[in-house]
């Protein structure tokens, strides 16, 4: 698959934003065009984004990104998910802040880092992100139940 179709439709994008998409190569993906993206072979950083007007710290992840790339000998494919594009693809990782990024093998789930760490964590969490097994992400936590089960423990 070509990388003309895995980008997204034209978005403005902070400054910054671009930046990392130009540093790292990353492709800017859409909630449509995110599984396909995904799904390729190899290690991947998957940048989920948020309004830079509402959440500032997407900013720092911004610059901190291409940063990890380097220090991870490139070893992974960047694609960003501008606001729109991580609030529809967000809840399948269940991560509690943002800005956040995800690691995935073959399009499977490594893990994610959210929030804004220290230089150190953010080092720590991808070496051990790059060398861990998949797994299977977690969720929001809402409990499962069947419609016709009597009260008790939900699966989850």
């Amino acid at each position: 698959m070509s990388q003309t179709t895995l980008q997204a439709p034209a978005v403005e994008l902070h400054p910054l934003l671009s930046r990392l998409v130009r540093e790292t190569g990353a492709a800017t993906l859409s909630a449509e065009s995110f599984d396909d993206w995904a799904g390729r072979p190899g290690l991947a950083m998957a940048v989920f984004a948020e309004d830079p007007e509402r959440f500032k710290e997407t900013l720092d992840l911004a610059v901190v990104v291409p940063e990890l790339h380097v220090a991870g000998g490139r070893r992974f494919r960047v694609g960003l998910l501008p606001p729109a594009a991580s609030r529809a693809i967000a809840p399948r990782y269940g991560f509690a802040r943002w800005p956040a990024f995800v690691m995935l093998r073959d399009g499977q789930y490594l893990g994610a880092v959210d929030g804004i760490r220290d230089w150190d964590v953010y080092t720590a969490e991808l070496v051990r992100l790059l060398a861990a097994a998949p797994s299977r992400p977690p969720t929001v936590g809402i409990p499962v139940k069947a419609a016709d089960a009597p009260d008790g423990p939900a699966c989850h």
